[in-house]
Parts: C-alpha cells; structure tokens; sequence
C-alpha cells in the first residue's frame, strides 16, 4: 500500500504541471489583461493623464488661436515600465516556469489590485467556503444515510414513492432559485424575518459570549447551508438507497437469513459496511465539490464573502496572482482528496487492495 500512495503522490506533480500549463497559456489568449485594466482606469483619469504628460493637449494654431490636439494617451515609457513590473516584458515560458517554481516553494506572491498577499487573501476568506462545504455535506450524509436506507427497506411502498417524489421536485430546483426561496420567505421581510440577510456573524459578534458566538454562526449560516443541502441530499439519498437494494439481494443476505439471524443483525452486521463503501468513500469529494461548486452563487446570494466571489471577481478584474495562486492549491488540494478518498476505500474495507490491481 505504501508503493501505491507514493505512487501516486508522484504523479500528482506531472497532473498539477499540466493543469496549471492549459489553463496559464489559455489565459493569454483572452482580451483585457491586467495591463489594459489599469490602462483603461488611468486613462478615465485625466489629471492624471495631464501629470505624466498624457491626456489632451493644446496647441496654437498659425492663426495664433488655441485649439486642442484631442487624447494622446498614455505614454509608451509608462507602458513599458507597467509590464515590466508585472513581468509581461518576459516570455510567455519564461513567465511560466517562473511561476511554477514560486508555487513549488508555496510563494504566491501578491494580489495586483489588492495590498494583501494571495495566501492571506485564501485564508481571509477560506472560513465562509468550510462552513458552507463542511456543514451541508455533514448535514446532507446525516439526512441522506437514514433516509435511503428506509427507502431501500420499504422499496415500492408509499412511503418510498412519495419521498422519491420529493427528492425529485428538490433535485430539479436550482440551487439559487431555493435559495432566493429561503431568503423571500424567511429572511426578506415580507413573511418571516427569523435569519439575517448577510455576512457570516453579526458585527458585534466579538462582544458576545461562548455560546452567544455559536447562536450567532449557526443563526447565519443556516440559510445558506440548508440552500447548498438540497441537490447533495437528494443525490445521495438515491444512491443509498441504491447501494443497500442492490446489497440485500446478493447471495450472502440469503444466506445470513437462513441461518436465522435477525433482519437488524443482516442489515447492520453484514449490509451496512458493504453498502456504506461507496458513500462513506466519497465523503472527501462530495465535501471538495459543495466546497468549490456551489459557494459562488450561494454566497453572492447572502453576502457572504468567500473563496467562491473572490474567484470570480479575480478572473473579472484579471488579478492573475490570486486567480493562478488559488487554481494551484485548489488544484493540489483536490488531487490529494482524489488519494484520501482511495484510501478511505480502503479503510472501509480492507480487502481493496489497489497495488494489487495495478500489478
């Protein structure tokens, strides 16, 4: 087992490299870079301009009369001096492995229209993206276990038939859409007001005491993790449900109830570790997708300031530090949660063995 962790730590270099080589010289390709940002706001600056020598000029005519030449922008020197400080005066691959050997080292440098640099940036904002990804995965595993299983149990009652139908009408609403739901109904005003509309804790939050602080969290947090809950719940009660039906009619539940045991001693002592592989295993990545995949739209929702909107304002604004910086370590985390994950397998079940599969 030990070969094949260090296998594959191994190739997490080469995969990261690659990642982070598509998406590096695809992004050279797209219109509005970082200079031409600040060119087009110094440019809207016209004291500015007029102080190094750019923006409207005027001159005399042969008449003697004072007219104005227009624009004449800013100059070349400034041009230059601005990529040269950003190091855009340097090759592409040049650029490249530059970057690659600062991230190696764990040097993200410096955001480019922030005075912060991008790891303290991450951690700024990393406690909104782990409340969100951390609760409504946990909330999601603690409704889903429970009710797939007595669906599976049940399978083909009423009960089974109408929770399935409810798990279908909450799958097929978007997540935003349920979301904008909660905050209408119960945060907007014109129902309920019972949860605030914004931010992780309330501005006197570092006044209050212990457990007035843990009210407080999980009074704003409660809308947006039960909006992030609804797709990973009702995907993973289906595939609970799954997992057991197909388990309980294998030739050992047979067996076992042969014997004599008990419908609880068949189901927890012999289906429970063999169906919970697979949900107990993907534990890391359903955590890694609601933690990477939802929290842009939940967290513009209800003002909350995580990792989702800083990615989204960093490639709006083409702040590539942060929006290279944060694509490396997610990147990097989310290859070794890959890992976690087969480990987890293996953990669940010792007779998975995978350096015996790949020899």
């Amino acid at each position: 087992m030990l070969s094949y962790i260090f296998r594959r730590l191994i190739l997490i270099v080469p995969t990261l490299v690659g990642i982070m080589c598509i998406n590096f010289f695809l992004v050279q390709f797209v219109p509005g870079g970082p200079i031409e940002q600040i060119i087009s706001d110094l440019e809207k600056n016209s004291s500015f301009l007029d102080s190094i020598g750019g923006g409207s000029q005027e001159v005399k005519t042969s008449d003697g009369l004072e007219s104005y030449k227009g624009s004449v922008g800013l100059p070349k020197d400034f041009i230059d001096e601005l990529e040269a400080q950003f190091g855009f005066d340097k090759p592409l691959w040049e650029r490249f492995f530059s970057m690659m050997y600062d991230y190696i080292t764990f040097d993200f440098g410096d955001s480019y229209f922030r005075s912060i640099s991008v790891i303290e940036l991450i951690i700024e904002k990393m406690p909104v993206s782990i409340s969100l990804g951390l609760w409504t995965t946990l909330l999601a595993y603690m409704i889903s276990i429970p009710l797939g299983i007595r669906k599976a149990l049940l399978d083909g009652s009423s009960f089974d038939n109408w929770t399935s139908t409810l798990i279908i009408i909450g799958y097929s609403i978007p997540g935003f859409l349920f979301a904008i739901f909660l905050l209408v109904l119960f945060a907007g005003g014109s129902y309920l007001q019972l949860f605030p509309i914004r931010g992780l804790v309330s501005s006197n939050f570092e006044n209050m005491s212990f457990f007035g602080q843990i009210k407080d969290y999980f009074w704003h947090i409660a809308l947006p993790v039960i909006a992030s809950t609804v797709s990973a719940f009702a995907t993973l009660t289906l595939l609970t449900k799954n997992s057991f039906l197909d388990e309980i009619k294998k030739q050992y539940v047979i067996t076992a109830r042969s014997k004599g045991l008990s419908d609880q001693r068949v189901l927890y002592g012999h289906v429970f570790r063999n169906a919970m592989l697979i949900i107990i295993a993907g534990f890391p990545g359903l955590f890694i997708s609601v933690f990477f995949g939802s929290s842009l739209i939940i967290e513009t929702i209800f003002s909350l300031d995580g990792l989702g909107r800083l990615g989204f304002e960093a490639a709006v604004s083409r702040d590539y530090p942060v929006v290279f910086g944060t694509l490396y370590i997610f990147g990097l985390l989310g290859l070794l949660v890959g890992l976690l994950s087969d480990l987890m397998y293996v953990w669940v079940d010792p007779r998975i063995d995978f350096e015996k599969r790949q020899s």
